[in-house]
């Protein structure tokens, strides 16, 4: 059964995206990140520019083969069109389809009231499915 962990009171999502896929990425971890397209097209440029000495190796789902398999990361619209790697993570407002392929999903939840609302509702979702919840909080760790 996939493994959930929900990271609450991300201060911006895609600094904190580009972070966590630098250390997984530095530990070996193999990572598919679901989301919008514009959102997906703002991380793509992010995970180049974030760091002055870091590089976080990705690509778009629908890169070529030997791309695919070279990539720690893969970014995906439609987490159906990616491979299955270990971990998924969800930086959009929906359940993404498919995601039990993984063998962990992050859920990334900003701290504004929008966010944490449509992320009360994936919460539900994956509980009332058996699912068990680890749930990190952002604010606290700082």
């Amino acid at each position: 059964m996939t493994e959930i962990a929900f990271h609450f009171n991300a201060p911006d999502k895609l600094a904190y995206a580009c972070r966590l896929l630098r250390k997984a990425v530095a530990g070996g971890a193999r990572a598919v990140v679901s989301g919008p397209d514009d959102m997906l097209a703002r991380l793509d440029q992010q995970l180049w520019t974030f760091s002055a000495l870091d590089f976080v190796p990705h690509c778009m789902a629908g890169s070529p083969a030997r791309v695919l398999a070279a990539s720690p990361v893969v970014l995906a619209v439609d987490v159906l069109q990616a491979p299955a790697l270990p971990v998924l993570v969800n930086l959009g407002d929906l359940v993404p389809a498919g995601f039990e392929r993984f063998e962990r999903l992050i859920e990334v939840v900003a701290n504004d009231e929008d966010d944490r609302a449509l992320a009360r509702g994936r919460w539900k979702h994956y509980v009332a499915r058996g699912y068990a919840i680890v749930r990190h909080d952002l604010e606290l760790k700082e």
